[in-house]
């Protein structure tokens, strides 16, 4: 039997869990079709996305399709949780990138056809609800191919739209073999020749499919069940069934954590070879150490059982290892994609309520950034507050009403603010030697900053010789620089730049006959930690730093005669709108706005339009904040490096001469 691992992907509300419950319920998983407005979801699993009727986190189920036993993750739709969905693309074999009838293609719809040709993962199109009032199939399928410049083959026709009997009819058309002559040089052939067999069309659609080259479409409606079944055809015959060797070496890839009834750690893993037992320890975690897996169970017919192995191709839950976390490798380490997503460009700080203790609310975050990596935590032990970083407002409400909900915790946040960056402006350079100076540390460092590309992250190079002391104080300044590098001098991440160290000096251990050790004579570890960010912050200052902030795209549909009352709100906004077309009675801007005003846009934007205007936003790149402009501080959560005596009197208890 044939294994597929599935992904369901839409913008919110465009039915893709629906469309879940009609393919258990198609599959005879369930008996009965489950309501995301009624809550009884199979994938809607908890309370909180049951009262929301959104989805949250990503859920895993299994069915069978004849010999293929699919392995389907169901994913959240609104960008507050893309993270989610970055984790689940690294484990797919195909998705369904499905999309309303009505609303079209979507900011989220966009995004992620994007990212799924990139990582050039097999998708098939399905159009929800054709029996919608004001459902359109032909013009969806357009506005793919055109607005995303995406190759889609039309599956069929849809007929009665926007009625109750409204339904597909499969068939290829002329419109497929013009998009697969694009793609297959055989068939081209055949085209000129005239004579183009059905058997070559429909093995080039499958093979061009496979390679992610070309993106079959399809029309239904997830609530009566039209077109459900010839989509369930191409999920069979269209998409490629999971690889792996069950005999070869480990590797496995954990997308997801969570907690059981007793707090214990359950990790949800897609192993791509190798073959994993109860009993076997395997190297994950941090520090790649060694955790034993004391239980498996895998999905299979709409639940998922206790096995004693899993197998190449599987997803599991596993329990055992304490220290899992999503994103390790099991086994054999697996080349990362990187981030797929923007990062989070917001941040909060959390305010516990009357009588909240601040201990089980630090654990209760802490388990959250455990499930969510990309909500991370910031601790200022001097202000006693912890900060989270967000994608949007909607994050925000879920993590309150799950402290709530989960923990029992009161809370509630202050405003939500831009997460900056800094990026040097220039080189700078700074040293202390050894026994010289003000410098209370037995150790020589000097480094230069330079500035890199945005994206390049933080290098860290030698001008000084490997073998001029131990390699460990080496690695105790590179380590330092990373971790110095999280605050800037306006508080900021630097997250691109290259560190070089241009000198090193040590203070060796020294030993004489019936002596004993000095040790405040010879270096040690804490000697370079502790002196690294002072020199690191010198060499900033001298480079200067500049915040930036993080900018969204934005694209604004709206009718053409209420531009002349958007401009000047796009302005006192400091939007910047880059193209504006006018299509008719409607005009489409298209341009560029700080994180920080996306909430007024959208707030903003419907008075100005009678209703009628429409936003599509997301994350573009950082800017410097503009001349004129307050330039935003962060406050500082480690010893301050910036005041050299305050540092020295934290680290050393001295503040030196």
């Amino acid at each position: 039997m044939h294994l597929l691992n599935l992904g369901i992907l839409a913008h919110i509300d465009a039915g893709k869990t629906s469309l879940t419950e009609r393919l258990l319920h198609s599959a005879g998983v369930i008996d009965e079709i489950g309501s995301v407005d009624a809550g009884s979801t199979r994938t809607d699993t908890l309370a909180l996305e049951r009262q929301r009727g959104i989805t949250i986190k990503s859920a895993v189920v299994s069915f069978p399709l004849d010999d293929v036993t699919v392995n389907l993750i169901d994913t959240p739709g609104h960008p507050d949780f893309i993270a989610e969905v970055e984790r689940v693309l690294g484990v797919l074999d195909g998705a369904v990138l499905v999309v309303s009838a009505v609303e079209g293609v979507q900011a989220q719809t966009r995004v992620l056809m994007r990212t799924l040709r990139r990582l050039r993962i097999p998708t098939l199109l399905f159009v929800n609800k054709i029996d919608r009032g004001g459902a359109r199939y032909a013009e969806v399928l357009r506005s793919v191919s055109e607005r995303l410049a995406v190759p889609v083959v039309p599956m069929g026709t849809a007929t009665g739209l926007g009625t109750g009997a409204a339904d597909f009819a499969p068939g290829l058309g002329a419109a497929a073999l013009d998009v697969l002559t694009g793609h297959d040089d055989d068939l081209l052939a055949a085209y000129v020749r005239g004579d183009v067999p059905d058997a070559l069309l429909r093995a080039s659609l499958a093979a061009r499919t496979r390679e992610a080259l070309v993106h079959p479409a399809y029309g239904g409606s997830a609530i009566t069940g039209a077109g459900v079944d010839a989509l369930i055809g191409g999920i069979k015959d269209l998409l490629p069934a999971a690889a792996g060797d069950p005999g070869g070496p480990l590797c496995g890839t954990v997308f997801k954590v969570e907690r059981g009834p007793a707090g214990e750690r359950i990790a949800y893993a897609r192993l791509f070879s190798g073959t994993l037992r109860v009993r076997d320890r395997v190297p994950c975690g941090p520090g790649r150490t060694e955790g034993r897996i004391t239980a498996i169970s895998v999905f299979d017919q709409g639940t998922d059982a206790r096995q004693y192995a899993v197998t190449a191709g599987r997803i599991a839950r596993l329990w055992g290892p304490a220290d899992v976390r999503i994103g390790d490798s099991l086994g054999v380490p697996r080349r990362p994609n990187g981030h797929v997503f923007a990062p989070p460009t917001l941040e909060t700080v959390v305010v516990p309520g009357p009588g909240t203790d601040r201990g089980a609310l630090h654990l209760a975050l802490s388990q959250l950034a455990e499930q969510d990596p990309l909500i991370a935590l910031r601790h200022d032990e001097v202000r006693r507050e912890t900060s989270v970083s967000l994608y949007g407002e909607v994050q925000k409400e879920v993590v309150q009403a799950t402290l709530a909900s989960d923990y029992g915790l009161d809370v509630s946040f202050r405003e939500t603010t831009p997460l900056c960056v800094e990026r040097p402006a220039g080189t700078g350079s700074a040293v202390e030697f050894n026994r010289k100076g003000a410098n209370p540390f037995l150790a020589t460092v000097g480094l230069r900053v330079d500035p890199a590309p945005a994206g390049a992250g933080v290098a860290f190079r030698l001008e000084v010789e490997l073998g001029s002391m131990p390699y460990a104080f080496f690695k105790a300044v590179e380590d330092t620089v990373r971790e110095t590098l999280g605050q800037g001098l306006h508080g900021w991440q630097i997250p691109d730049c290259t560190v070089t160290m241009t000198h090193s000096g040590y203070s060796p251990r020294q030993s004489h006959a019936h002596q004993g050790f000095d040790k405040s004579m010879y270096s040690t570890g804490h000697d370079f930690r502790g002196l690294t960010p002072l020199v690191l912050i010198e060499a900033l200052r001298g480079a200067g730093t500049r915040v930036h902030e993080p900018m969204h795209r934005f694209r604004i549909e709206a009718p053409a005669d209420t531009l002349g009352a958007l401009l000047p709100m796009l302005a006192a906004l400091r939007a910047v709108p880059r193209t504006t077309v006018t299509q008719g009675a409607a005009c489409v801007m298209e341009g560029t706005v700080p994180a920080a005003q996306v909430h007024a846009l959208e707030q903003r934007l419907p008075g100005l339009t009678r209703g009628e205007g429409e936003l599509d936003s997301a994350f573009d790149h950082y800017a410097p904040v503009p001349s004129g402009t307050e330039v935003p501080e962060r406050a500082r959560t480690d010893h301050n490096p910036l005041n050299r005596k305050e540092y020295l009197l934290n680290v050393t208890r001295r503040t030196g001469t």
